[in-house]
């Protein structure tokens, strides 16, 4: 079996499955052996700033020389990214290896009416989770698919549970409000598990204080149990009551990455305290210094300066905004959007047209699901560029945008993920 075959069998499966739950990749997992019993972890979920709170967390318990796995979605280079070992992918060999043990133990549950129809999220749930099992690791951050109520991850007992942030996103699957969607977000607290929390709405927030009472889990909020000061160049102050760290600098370019990393730093902190494990604020900052996670305010090219941010929901795209004001005020921007019709397309257009010396490109890519352009002929009266093929814009803008000028491709992380391939090569 090629690495190109075993893809293919995965992708051939249902991206949703009509019947919500746990109980198709539970079976699964009983065939596996329950792999998930053998590991010691972190569920994460949020509407954004999963994979940069991961991505922080990660770094910083690889200071202390632990094995760390992390499953994540979607992947950006290589579908491998999905499940990492200490930041390296899995490699195409042991994919296979799993494909060839699983593909069996699909077929037969789809003879099977009451588990049948296995998705390709669950599959590689369970994947992951008996790769991370068999390769022994010594902590997995587990990222939330969808929701995390009815989410395929959520049939792990965690350590620590993290809520990162609750926004409008999803909402034909999770609710049109945010106490609908922090109740499913909320689905992944477990009985007397530590919650930690993001930066979070009230009406959100009490949502999940109501959850984790009821689960006598303890809740560790933002802003209230620990405190982050923001300092010049991005530097922050981080407190706890216990812990006190002055001027930490993170690798991941924002103000918003400033929330995501202090999270990360107080989920490693009440982690570390339930293990009876020692971190040092040596370990922390190395951490968030040379923590790495792509498309998100990512520099790719230089002359012009070329970032790509995958702000793929309203919610990012506000915080992609506030980046922009604070970190190129008064550099003329040249935009290249695109996103996937699944999401709420217009307001984020909406909200890249109020960019001061801007220029807004907006194009497609090559997803089944990507917009198509034709269906926002009207922008062009308010000087929005459209342009079906993406690399022509981009060739068009590179000659001729200046060296003091930016480029930066935002929306989809599918379309990140073309674009990202596409100049990495050249």
């Amino acid at each position: 079996m090629s690495i190109e075959e075993a893809l293919d069998w995965i992708h051939s499966r249902l991206k949703f499955n009509i019947r919500p739950g746990l109980i198709r990749v539970q079976a699964l997992l009983e065939r596996l052996e329950h792999p998930e019993k053998n590991l010691s972890m972190i569920h994460v979920a949020g509407t954004n700033g999963k994979g940069s709170t991961i991505a922080f967390m990660r770094s910083i318990f690889m200071q202390t020389g632990m094995t760390v796995a992390s499953f994540t979605s979607p992947y950006i280079e290589t579908f491998g990214e999905r499940m990492s070992i200490n930041a390296q992918p899995i490699p195409d060999d042991k994919l296979i290896e799993y494909v060839k043990l699983i593909k069996p133990l699909v077929d037969e549950m789809d003879e099977i009416e009451e588990i049948a129809g296995i998705t390709e999220f669950e599959i590689i749930t369970a994947m992951a989770l008996k790769y991370f099992s068999d390769e022994h690791v010594d902590l997995a951050i587990i990222e939330v698919g969808l929701g995390g109520l009815l989410d395929s991850t959520n049939v792990i007992q965690p350590a620590v549970s993290v809520i990162t942030t609750i926004g409008y996103d999803h909402m034909n699957i999770l609710g049109s409000t945010l106490e609908a969607i922090a109740r499913q977000k909320a689905g992944i607290i477990k009985e007397k598990t530590p919650v930690i929390t993001g930066n979070i709405k009230l009406e959100a927030l009490q949502v999940i204080e109501n959850i984790a009472n009821e689960k006598n889990a303890p809740i560790v909020e933002f802003n209230k149990d620990y405190v982050i000061n923001i300092q010049e160049n991005e530097d922050f102050d981080f407190s706890n009551g216990q812990a006190q760290y002055k001027s930490l600098s993170k690798s991941l370019l924002g103000l918003h990455q400033i929330e995501n990393a202090g999270l990360a730093v107080q989920s490693a902190l009440t982690y570390a305290e339930k293990k009876g494990m020692k971190l040092t604020e040596e370990q922390i900052r190395k951490g968030l210094a040379q923590a790495t996670w792509p498309a998100r305010m990512e520099k790719i090219a230089d002359e012009p300066l070329t970032l790509l941010d995958g702000a793929h929901n309203s919610h990012a795209m506000i915080r992609l905004l506030e980046n922009v004001a604070t970190e190129f005020k008064g550099k003329k921007i040249n935009v290249i959007f695109s996103a996937i019709t699944t999401k709420d397309i217009l307001p984020m257009i909406e909200m890249l047209m109020t960019i001061e010396h801007s220029n807004l490109t907006l194009t497609s890519f090559d997803y089944p699901l990507a917009l198509d352009i034709a269906d926002y002929s009207h922008l062009k009266a308010k000087n929005v560029q459209l342009e079906q093929d993406w690399e022509k814009a981009y060739l068009q803008l590179k000659n001729t945008t200046k060296s003091d000028e930016i480029i930066l491709f935002t929306g989809s992380l599918y379309f990140m993920s073309q674009v990202r391939k596409y100049i990495s090569n050249k």
